[in-house]
């Protein structure tokens, strides 16, 4: 876990996380984990036999300049994941077992002519997961408005919810 991601306990004894931007979290089969998403990117990993997975919350594609001391950010896509394939080596399971998922990317600045840095998380995330050799089976990605991503490690559920806030604004 990540320094500003929570945890709690419910009332069944599993533990639920809450993942901020640039946070992410690796845990098992007693665990959900969530997150809010606009411009962000989520990808979600989960073993089926192992029920045991994670999710990482990033901001941007990659750092532009060096890490201060080497240490790796889950701010960035690139790093995120590498953080993440560390933890599937730790629990010494093979990547190609887990199933993936990515979510987010969402303009949240539709027609202001500002850098779509959503596109960018996107587009270099879909790269990175091929660079890795992973397929997600399941995307949602792009468009407007933001998307909240809940991942169940004891089923492998990813429940979702998209709100476009353009279409919210029109609809008035």
């Amino acid at each position: 876990m990540t320094a500003t991601a929570t945890a709690m306990v419910d009332a069944e004894g599993r533990t639920e996380v809450v993942l901020g931007p640039g946070d992410l979290y690796f845990g098992d089969r007693n665990t959900r984990i969530r997150t809010l998403l606009g411009s962000c990117v989520a990808v979600t990993l989960w073993h089926p036999y192992a029920l045991i997975g994670g999710m990482c919350h990033y901001m941007m594609p990659t750092r532009q300049q060096a890490g201060e001391g080497g240490e790796l950010s889950g701010r960035y896509a690139d790093e995120a994941l590498e953080i993440l394939m560390a933890q599937v080596r730790r629990a010494g399971t093979p990547p190609d077992e887990y199933q993936v998922k990515m979510f987010g990317g969402g303009n949240q600045f539709a027609g202001t002519g500002r850098i779509d840095v959503a596109a960018r998380n996107v587009e270099f995330g879909l790269d990175l997961l091929a660079h890795h050799g992973l397929i997600p089976s399941a995307t949602h990605l792009g468009g407007n408005g933001h998307r909240q991503v809940i991942l169940d490690l004891w089923s492998g559920d990813v429940w979702l919810r998209h709100v476009d806030h353009l279409e919210e604004v029109t609809a008035r």
